[in-house]
């Protein structure tokens, strides 16, 4: 959630590999958070290199990536949810993907029938290190399926298996020169498919945020000689609103670090941050802070539960953070016959009396 320490880094680093190291940061985030008992995630220990032996992070990092996590999934998993209700598997597209452990949890969990293709695409070098992890772990690898039907290419800069790809690239570059080679025979527009971005174009120029984004709108954009219905969904988490005293001191942070966030310029405000996918003509985009997220959509139960792990202090701080911090979301419905009473419509966080016991 905040940004990272910038000791024992050498800061003569190029930017990207500045870029890389907030994954790192973040899935050392996400391993502290697991083990003080705020989430549940058998898999991203074997994820983080040398996970024994890594430090727990204070309780507002932790509370923050709960917070972070529980948004994410939950619409994750209502996406797939809604696809199961429409008859219908899913796609997943997980872009700058990191060390995310997410297919993982999706292939041994409640909804693993439903996913048809999970793709992640980040850095060559943040994906040769991620098969390289796979490939040595008997957990990972044995939920990908028999041996024989996972394979390592380009080098060992990408993992193939029967749901889930790892394809290495640099998503800044031009998506029509870059995406086909790469999705073209496992990517199908007619199923529904979520593209995900946590923490990846905030650090992209808008011009190519928007690029990407439009690629995709493309690809799925419904063929005027059928009656068939293509939908898809997107979700961002990042940072926003830096332009206050707070926020100032988050980029200062990061640009010591060799770290600037050229995405942000836009989005001052939480109104702003739909327009992302309304310019591209989405059916429907939404935006919450996770402090919003955490006040009003978090069950009461689960507030009460994480309360008892640890003794927070800084709850004016955590709220600083939690609202320079938003989830974003839209859904793209093209050729539906009735756009009106839709399912996927109604996809989205929940308010905390509406929410059930269904997430853990």
């Amino acid at each position: 959630m905040l940004p990272p320490s910038t000791l024992g880094r050498d800061r003569t680093q190029d930017a990207d590999a500045a870029v890389r190291q907030t994954d790192a940061d973040a899935a050392l985030a996400r391993l502290s958070a697991v083990r003080k008992g705020y989430l549940t995630d058998p898999f991203i220990g074997y994820l983080v290199p040398r996970a024994q032996l890594q430090s727990p992070r204070p309780p507002l990092i932790n509370i923050g990536t709960y917070v972070r996590s529980y948004s994410i999934d939950h619409l994750t998993e209502q996406w797939m949810n809604i696809s199961k209700k429409e008859h219908t598997q899913c796609q997943i597209v997980s872009l700058g993907s990191g060390s995310d452990s997410r297919f993982w949890r999706i292939a041994t969990g409640p909804c693993k029938d439903q996913l048809r293709v999970y793709i992640e695409l980040d850095f060559p070098e943040v994906t040769t290190k991620k098969a390289m992890s796979i490939r040595k772990s008997r957990e990972l690898n044995a939920v990908l399926g028999s041996p024989e039907s996972v394979t390592v290419a380009q080098g060992g800069m990408a993992l193939h298996s029967p749901k889930y790809h790892l394809l290495p690239c640099d998503l800044r570059k031009s998506p029509t020169e870059v995406l086909p080679p790469l999705l073209v025979n496992i990517l199908s527009p007619t199923y529904p498919t979520l593209l995900l971005f946590e923490c990846v174009l905030v650090y992209m120029s808008p011009e190519a945020s928007s690029t990407l984004i439009q690629w995709f709108v493309d690809y799925f954009r419904s063929d005027s000689h059928t009656s068939e219905v293509r939908i898809l969904g997107a979700l961002v988490y990042e940072m926003f609103s830096l332009q206050d005293s707070f926020g100032q001191v988050m980029v200062s942070n990061l640009r010591s670090r060799n770290v600037s966030l050229p995405g942000a310029i836009p989005y001052g405000t939480l109104q702003s941050l739909p327009e992302r996918f309304s310019r591209h003509n989405f059916t429907t985009s939404k935006a919450l802070t996770l402090r919003e997220i955490r006040e009003k959509h978090v069950a009461q139960s689960e507030l009460e539960r994480i309360s008892t792990l640890e003794m927070l202090d800084e709850v004016e701080e955590l709220n600083l953070v939690l609202e320079h911090y938003a989830i974003t979301w839209g859904a793209k419905l093209n050729g539906s016959p009735d756009l009106a009473n839709s399912s996927w419509l109604k996809w989205g966080l929940t308010r905390k009396q509406d929410v059930s016991d269904e997430y853990k």
